[in-house]
């Protein structure tokens, strides 16, 4: 490279860890960041906002499992990230946000510069994990190194780097490294032991499994026909077991049947999961006996206290418990109702089916519409395909529970932070992190209208993403909300343009229907088409 600085050394030190994508808009202060990023390989999307950029970066990382990063410039370009990076730190997503930052000398001193910002690192440090300012070239490649250490071997959580102007062109003669990964934390042998012995004793066990578990995929589903045990799932661990399987009750936490099902159950394991008020929707999961698995110390008694805790990776942990376990036979001779998963007609597949149909009634109440439009929706996404929703309605009391997928890292959703804006960015990031896989969107006009400025982003990269809007008028929910306070609505029936014709503007595909029916010929277009397709569906 002919320059060698500052810069070259955070972006030198991206491309070591694997870094192929950033999001992020150039400006006048980051510059020198944009300067090496074609020379190392990567690829700079932009966005129309730095909130897109922080949301893409966040489905990325939530459907690859690889850090997203985010450039933005100083004062207000990172101010406008740092919704997307709280969410992040919300729902446990892997995120590395980059800015510029006043010189160094200059902090605090209210110098009147150009995107001055009091205490950029400190507001942000209130957000993340961790935010570092850093001194110089060599601090500032040692910054992104730590950066991704953080995300290995812990719990995946945001940080932020904070790069001084003098720093970003300052020379650098250094070599980019990569620092050892640090092995996730092993549960107890004794521990293990006593929760396989109260898991095999069981006449009633039951399995919860959260956003912590989405890398435990195949450790689940052996622990689970072991046992013969309903595994029901976060929003966040939503796909760990694949929900047409005979012992998936689907992401049912929140419905008061699971909590139910949970307190009549001998033995509860919750693996990857605070089991928190956006979990649990003003529930509380109890049982006789509840073993908790989590790699961070601080969840594993969190909301509900735990028998016997398991402090590990959910994988590791999960392989363990698998092996304590006696026999196959002796589960079946010793207890009979707690038999290996053995077939769909099996006593566990049973249990599970008349779990899961209590779920579904419960969910379906008051939400009928809402699953046949995710039902038109799931019968044209192929069976790999993500699925990217929002603070909608049709998302939390429709996706949520009818739109089934076989694997986790399929849908893109915040429950915990509850953000609106989220879909249509994260839809953007989820294509880029799997290239040629389909990919939709599903979400409320109300959201969709907060970040529409990104369907030029989609536009820009001739993504077939279906985006279904489905327009009730405004703020349903907080319509709803309103009603049942006795309040009259005020500020939430809102006038829709004509999606379709703002869909032309912007250079997309746009198409009007009011027939949910209609919307699987639709998306199955959609998905072939050479560019972006709002679909703007009008409810009554």
């Amino acid at each position: 490279m002919s320059v060698r600085n500052g810069g070259s050394a955070v972006v030198e030190t991206l491309a070591a860890h694997g870094v192929d994508t950033v999001f992020g808009i150039p400006g006048t202060h980051n510059l020198e960041l944009y300067r090496h990023l074609a020379p190392c390989g990567i690829r700079a999307v932009t966005p129309r906002h730095e909130q897109g950029a922080g949301y893409a970066a966040e489905g990325y990382a939530r459907v690859s499992g690889r850090p997203g990063v985010v450039l933005t410039t100083s004062g207000p370009g990172m101010t406008n990230a740092m919704t997307a990076a709280a969410t992040a730190y919300a729902e446990s997503q892997p995120m590395l946000v980059l800015s510029p930052g006043v010189p160094t000398g200059t902090e605090g001193r209210d110098l009147g510069l150009l995107h001055e910002t009091k205490d950029a690192s400190g507001a942000m440090d209130r957000l993340v994990r961790w935010s570092r300012r850093v001194a110089g070239p060599e601090d500032a490649a040692d910054a992104v190194t730590a950066a991704f250490a953080t995300f290995r071997g812990a719990r995946p959580r945001p940080v932020h780097v904070e790069i001084p102007l003098d720093v970003l062109e300052q020379q650098w003669d250094g070599s980019p490294w990569v620092g050892a990964v640090t092995a996730p934390p092993e549960p107890d042998a004794a521990d293990v032991r006593c929760a396989a012995t109260l898991l095999a004793g069981a006449r009633r066990p039951l399995v919860i499994v959260g956003g912590g578990a989405v890398d435990a995929a195949a450790e689940v589903r052996a622990l689970t026909e072991a046992l013969g045990a309903p595994v029901a799932t976060t929003v966040n661990g939503k796909g760990v077991l694949d929900e047409s399987h005979p012992l998936a009750v689907g992401a049912s936490v929140r419905l008061r049947a699971l909590h139910k099902a949970a307190a009549e159950s001998d033995a509860l394991l919750v693996v990857g999961s605070e089991l928190g008020d956006s979990d649990l929707w003003e529930g509380r999961i109890t049982a006789q006996t509840v073993i908790r698995c989590d790699i961070e110390p601080g969840q594993l008694h969190k909301n509900c206290q735990a028998a016997v805790a398991l402090l590990g990776d959910a994988a590791t942990t999960l392989r363990a418990l698998r092996t304590a376990l006696p026999t196959s036979g002796a589960l079946v001779g010793t207890y009979p109702t707690n038999a290996p998963f053995v077939g769909t007609h099996g006593p566990a597949s049973v249990r599970a089916s008349e779990l899961r149909d209590a779920c579904r009634a419960e969910a379906r109440d008051g939400a009928a519409t809402y699953e046949e439009i995710n039902l038109a929706v799931r019968a044209a996404l192929p069976a790999d395909g993500v699925l990217a929703g929002d603070s909608s309605q049709v998302t939390y009391l429709g996706s949520v529970h009818f739109f089934d997928v076989p694997a986790p890292r399929r849908f893109c959703y915040t429950p915990g932070y509850a953000t609106l804006g989220y879909g249509l960015p994260a839809a953007i990031g989820a294509s880029l992190a799997r290239p040629g896989e389909p990919v939709a969107v599903l979400l409320g006009d109300g959201a969709f209208l907060f970040s529409v400025q990104e369907l030029a982003t989609a536009v820009d990269l001739r993504l077939p993403l279906p985006i279904v809007v489905v327009d009730n008028g405004g703020y349903r929910e907080i319509r709803d909300q309103q009603e049942q306070r006795g309040i009259p609505p005020v500020g939430v029936d809102l006038p829709v343009p004509d999606l379709a014709a703002l869909a032309g503007a912007f250079g997309a595909h746009g198409v009007r229907t009011s027939d949910p029916g209609a919307l699987t010929a639709l998306v199955a277009d959609a998905l072939s088409a050479d560019r972006p397709t709002v679909i703007h569906l009008e409810m009554e």
